[in-house]
């Protein structure tokens, strides 16, 4: 071998620092790189138009949360003078330069996606959204000017600005129209006024048509009639702006003497926490953008100029609209009944059924119906003692939430931990967290320091041969409404080690009390991250032994350091290695001697993949997992998770085919490429695939398979049901 060759040759894994920054990449551009994949998707012309606009609304509200929640905190670093680097090596100033110069880039392919593609197309199939005021006709005028003054002036607040009246505080993601105005006969000194563009009316406003249908957005209503809000005065110019604004919540739980009471009080700061982002019109006027920028000590690089509407998350109500079901998906199929109760003997007896067997189930594409009517049932059945359940995300009007209050109310303990700390769920879970406690439920405020990440289920049932427990775990929230659009895989057991553990965590959650065993169930901050990262490096043992050696992981996000250097010893020692991951991947495939057996695929269909399901190849003894946590120092360290083995047959199996068929996903999977880079699956040789349709075509079949051998149908019970039961 010459010395050039032997030169160029990659290192071995162990002579090199897995830890190098340049092996990683930046979770922020990270998490960009994935709004821009939902951004692919509103392009993609295989999806139907009101699909495209969905995935669009879709971006903006991402972007929302980015900046509230992600830029913020880096704002914070930099405030503070903090000067650690991250994963990738850069300081929070040079990620935040980085962000912005990224964001800008993708909010002008956002709009050029609207204007372009998809403004044009939807006025081809007969709806037509008008760019401004100007482009009405005079039979729209009169129809606009009455309808302002009829049901949108009675509820504006014009607000002007001089030395009596302060600049006023604009809300977080509030829509505003501000003005520079001048008295009328005075000395033409330009005043400063601004109005908030109202919620409480929807922003779509239907204009008179006889073909098709055509609406004008309310802020251009509101600009049409601006002089009606400033009698005395001339307007001399006007434009739209928004602000965002800093939202991330920061509480001090050691000093906080009441948990419940301190976050009631930061909710209220969320609104006025320091700006961020201001986003207007892109041909706004300078003095009058010169004025707001001022007032709210923004940056230049903070300002965005916006070609189109302001805030496309209002594309979810175009979405909304009724007479366009032919541009929408209908190739999706969820909701299907869970095959395994179907052939019930007494169908309302869901107890009796699990005892049979453990049963796990695939949502959306099965029905989350059984989880409910699982607490529903408990909550009524005379022999149920005791349930005991982690709330972290739940539905507006919970069915989940009632049963709990009623089985609190006939008696049975009933212990919920709500979790108060779910980021912009807060004020939500505070009231659910109320109403439980007068109904007479045991209701636990999480623990100090860390959230309760965790999605379990225990319910104590007195039974002929002793008392039984029985356990649901899930990959999801306990959240009826979000189980019908995210995949999550969820399971019900009543073996007596799931059990156990089941009492266990709950008696850590609300007392002191640690078991100095565990059977089944691993839990972060304890032991979780020890257990993923030995996991790893026994397969990397495996390899090294010329032993079967192979890792497939599916999650929503991997940024957890110490994680991706295990796993890229143990690419280099010859596991291979397939990561579906959703969001954030902080890990670089394809770097020679590194990562050069890692693949990492992302699926961004028209359901939310959510789930957490890990493989383990063992030398040809595999194992199963599913968890509520993501591989990142948030979830291993800082939240109580659980993973939990699937060990019967029939759910390995499943569990096989569902990451089997995301592997094989050909439509809707991107793929990491080595410069950063996401690309679309080569579909040439390979059977075309969509795997969201595929689960929906395979759940209905089985659900048809199950019909035509059993008529009876499982239903979700009623509330006379629950009476009567």
């Amino acid at each position: 071998m010459s010395k050039e060759k032997k030169k160029n040759e990659p290192k071995k894994a162990e002579h090199r620092d897995l830890r190098d920054p340049a092996y990683y990449a930046n979770r922020e551009l990270s998490w960009i790189a994935f709004d821009e994949r939902c951004l692919y998707e509103a392009r993609d012309r295989e999806n139907p138009l009101f699909e495209r606009l969905k995935f669009l609304s879709i971006t903006a509200s991402n972007l929302d949360e980015f900046f509230m929640v992600r830029v913020a905190s880096l704002k914070d670093m930099i405030n503070a003078g903090y000067r650690k680097r991250d994963i990738a090596g850069m300081t929070a100033s040079e990620q935040l330069a980085a962000v912005e110069a990224r964001v800008h880039e993708f909010v002008e392919e956002q709009y050029r996606v609207w204007n372009r593609m998809l403004q044009p197309r939807l006025k081809e199939n007969g709806l037509e959204l008008l760019r401004s005021y100007r482009d009405l006709n005079k039979e729209d005028e009169i129809f606009v000017d009455r309808y302002f003054d009829e049901f949108i002036y009675p509820v504006l607040t014009p607000m002007a600005v001089d030395s009596s009246r302060p600049f006023p505080l604009i809300r977080n993601r509030s829509l505003n129209i501000g003005a520079l105005v001048t008295k009328k006969g005075g000395d033409g000194e330009m005043e400063f006024a601004t109005v908030q563009v109202p919620g409480v009316i929807d922003r779509l406003v239907e204009l008179p048509s006889e073909q098709g249908r055509r609406f004008l957005l309310l802020e251009e209503v509101i600009r049409r009639n601006m002089s009606k809000l400033f009698l005395n005065y001339d307007i001399v110019c006007c434009g739209a702006y928004r602000v965002g604004r800093n939202a991330d919540l920061s509480i001090d739980e050691d000093e906080a003497e009441d948990l419940l009471k301190e976050i009631e009080k930061q909710l209220k700061k969320r609104q006025w926490g320091q700006a961020i982002r201001l986003e207007t019109d892109e041909d706004i006027d300078e003095r009058l953008l010169k004025h707001i920028r001022g007032e709210l000590a923004v940056e230049e690089q903070e300002i965005y100029r916006i070609d189109g509407p302001l805030d496309l998350t209002f594309l979810m109500k175009v979405y909304g609209l009724d007479g366009f079901d032919d541009l929408k998906e209908h190739g999706y199929v969820s909701g299907q009944p869970v095959p395994a109760f179907r052939e019930e003997e007494n169908l309302r007896d869901i107890f009796a059924r699990i005892r049979e067997g453990d049963i796990l189930m695939h949502h959306p594409y099965e029905t989350f119906d059984p989880v409910v009517r699982f607490i529903e049932q408990a909550a009524t059945d005379e022999n149920v003692l005791a349930i005991k359940q982690t709330l972290y995300r739940v539905s507006g009007n919970s069915p989940i939430i009632a049963a709990l209050a009623r089985a609190a109310e006939r008696g049975k303990q009933v212990s919920v931990l709500v979790e108060l700390k779910a980021r912009f769920d807060e004020e939500h879970n505070i009231v659910w967290a109320k109403m439980l406690e007068k109904a007479g439920c045991h209701v636990i405020y999480g623990l100090v320091g860390l959230k309760t990440h965790c999605k379990i289920t225990l319910v104590v049932r007195r039974e002929e041969d002793g008392i039984r427990r029985y356990v649901h775990l899930g990959t999801g929230n306990y959240n009826d409404s979000t189980a019908k659009l995210y995949t999550d895989v969820g399971l019900f057991t009543c073996e007596e080690d799931y059990g156990e553990d089941a009492t266990a965590v709950f008696n850590m959650l609300s007392g002191y009390s640690e078991p100095v065993v565990w059977n089944k169930l691993t839990l972060a901050p304890l032991w979780l991250k020890d257990r993923i990262l030995m996991l790893i490096r026994r397969e990397t043992e495996h390899a090294r032994s010329g032993r079967p050696g192979r890792i497939i992981a599916k999650m929503n996000s991997l940024c957890h350091e110490e994680v991706i250097a295990a796993l890229y010893e143990a690419s280099s020692a010859g596991v291979q290695i397939d990561l579906i991951v959703r969001g954030i991947c902080c890990l670089k495939a394809g770097i020679p001697g590194v990562s050069e057996n890692i693949t990492v695929r992302s699926i961004v269909g028209n359901f939310l993949e959510h789930s957490r399901i890990f493989y383990f190849e063992n030398a040809g003894d595999p194992e199963y997992y599913l968890s509520s946590a993501d591989w990142m120092p948030r979830n291993l360290e800082r939240r109580v998770e659980i993973m939990f083995p699937v060990e019967k047959e029939t759910g390995r199996r499943k569990l096989w085919h569902i990451l089997e068929t995301e592997l094989a996903d050909t439509e809707k999977a991107h793929l990491l490429q080595p410069d950063g880079s996401y690309t679309g699956v080569d579909k040439r040789g390979k059977t075309i695939l969509n795997s969201q349709r595929q689960f929906g075509l395979e759940a209905k079949e089985q659900a048809d398979a199950v019909s035509q051998r059993d008529t009876r149908v499982f239903e979700p019970m009623t509330a006379a049901d629950a009476d009567d039961h």
